[in-house]
């Protein structure tokens, strides 16, 4: 397997996505948008597409001219029928391609806090656990897109994940981070930490156990699998 990275920043980088994709035998290329001249690959180069995160809206276009190219290639990609995950920006930005709206959420959702896997009846839909704490970081949420299914909500934000077909997964909270890309994100956005009921500060935040960074690495492995195993699950 091919799998292609879509980086925004160079602070929110894949995580732990990238060493089990090289366990898995995948060979990675990236395109570090934050890098000028960045290109695009060819799509019969790859066989995946994994678009990370970033605090710049889908919407930002003008500020960022590579966002509507970046977006038509998602499109192309889903329409070829090749796996797709997008995080957080990464799921705003599918959700955009495929003609959804992307907007400010009613809170904005900061550190750990439990989203709730919604019962999608089917064989080949992921399911998420009814409730497990993951890590957060969004002002913006999205409307679903035509034909998608929701997999997950939280009390700060309704559409936490969605499924398009088998092979396209948005995830709004971030499954990758390890306790170094907490203190990344932390030491570039930490001003958006104004704790409420619903944003943590630092301390909280950065205090989480190995145990809580192994459960949301454990699933983000279980969405890999489902996305680019063919025996993943699906049938």
């Amino acid at each position: 397997m091919r799998s292609h990275i879509f980086q925004h920043v160079p602070f929110e980088g894949p995580g732990s996505i990238e060493p089990w994709l090289r366990a898995a035998g995948h060979h990675i290329t990236r395109t570090p948008f934050f890098i000028g001249g960045s290109t695009l690959p060819a799509i019969p180069d790859i066989d995946s597409l994994i678009v990370m995160g970033g605090p710049m809206s889908a919407n930002d276009e003008q500020q960022f001219p590579w966002l509507a190219q970046e977006k038509a290639f998602i499109r192309r990609v889903i329409d070829a029928g090749k796996p797709v995950l997008g995080i957080c920006l990464g799921a705003q930005l599918i959700a955009s391609a495929m003609g959804a709206r992307v907007y400010p959420n009613p809170t904005r959702e900061i550190g750990w806090f439990p989203i709730h896997g919604c019962t999608v009846p089917g064989a080949n839909n992921f399911s998420f656990p009814s409730s497990v704490n993951v890590f957060h970081w969004h002002g913006e949420t999205f409307d679903l897109p035509p034909g998608a299914i929701r997999l997950a909500s939280s009390e700060a934000c309704r559409l936490q994940a969605f499924q398009l077909g088998t092979s396209v997964i948005g995830l709004q909270f971030h499954l990758e981070t390890t306790p170094a890309s907490a203190r990344d994100i932390v030491s570039h956005c930490g001003a958006e930490l104004t704790p409420d009921d619903h944003v943590q500060d630092a301390a909280t935040l950065l205090s989480a156990t190995t145990e809580h960074y192994r459960t949301i690495n454990r699933l983000m492995g279980e969405v890999l699998t489902f996305l680019l195993d063919p025996n993943g699950g699906k049938k």
